[in-house]
């Protein structure tokens, strides 16, 4: 079985739809939905409609922290994310909030682990960024893997048998055996809203068979996104920051 590992899609329909099309065509059989369906983007009912479809297929979705927020809970969040929030929340329908609510913040299928935010806390949003955060992650999970999002940078940390961790940046369409000798966490990149200089959507495959993981980067109609962010009346920022993938 081949699984997308789809995160941080935030009201970009453009991207998740470059991100889908290619999964097909790449044989994809099975989705996840690692949180943060919307926030930022200007089309977020589009963006809940169509996991929502997944989901009734068998797909799993976690939530995000944005995800929380628009179904109504408290947030810290910086001026343009809250502005966006308080839109989305707008636009929304009560079969939208009632499928936010009821998200999970961990689901875990055999040795694979699926969260948004630092797994040692999930609740917390905390952000996996280096070594430090990872080996703590890795210590507060007894998972093969873990997949989790939240950061918008794609990364790929690991811990050796012996106690060791290390991490590297993925490269784009390159494939990473996930041997067994080793645990793992895998930070995928953001469908709707990159931030590692990149504006390229990203996503990744998970073969199952031979426990292969490879990230994907896949171009999309940014200039659409970023029009619809405007005629919205969101924050200039959000379209301008799609350009740069920042």
């Amino acid at each position: 079985m081949r699984t997308a590992l789809i995160s941080d899609i935030h009201g970009n329909r453009e991207a998740l739809e470059a991100c889908l099309e290619h999964a097909e065509r790449a044989g994809v059989d099975a989705y996840v939905f690692l949180g943060d369906f919307v926030g930022y983007g200007a089309d977020p009912v589009f963006v809940l409609d169509t996991a929502m479809r997944y989901v009734a297929d068998g797909a799993v979705a976690v939530l995000g922290n944005h995800d929380a927020a628009a179904a109504g809970a408290r947030a810290d969040m910086n001026d343009d994310a809250a502005a966006a929030i308080a839109w989305t929340r707008t636009v929304l329908s009560d079969a939208h909030r009632d499928f936010l609510a009821r998200l999970p913040l961990v689901v875990e299928k055999g040795t694979i682990q699926y969260v948004h935010a630092d797994p040692a806390d999930p609740a917390g949003w905390g952000y996996v960024t280096d070594l430090y955060s990872a080996s703590r992650a890795l210590v507060a999970t007894r998972a093969h893997v873990t997949f989790c999002g939240h950061t918008h940078v794609p990364s790929l940390f690991h811990m050796s048998v012996t106690g060791k961790f290390a991490s590297f940046d993925p490269v784009d369409r390159v494939e990473i055996p996930l041997t067994q000798r080793r645990r793992w966490l895998a930070v995928i990149g953001s469908v709707g809203q990159p931030r590692d200089r990149n504006p390229a959507a990203c996503y990744a495959i998970l073969d199952d068979a031979t426990d292969v993981l490879t990230y994907v980067r896949v171009p999309y109609d940014i200039d659409s996104a970023a029009r619809k962010i405007i005629e919205a009346g969101l924050p200039v920022g959000l379209a301008y920051r799609l350009y740069e993938g920042y």
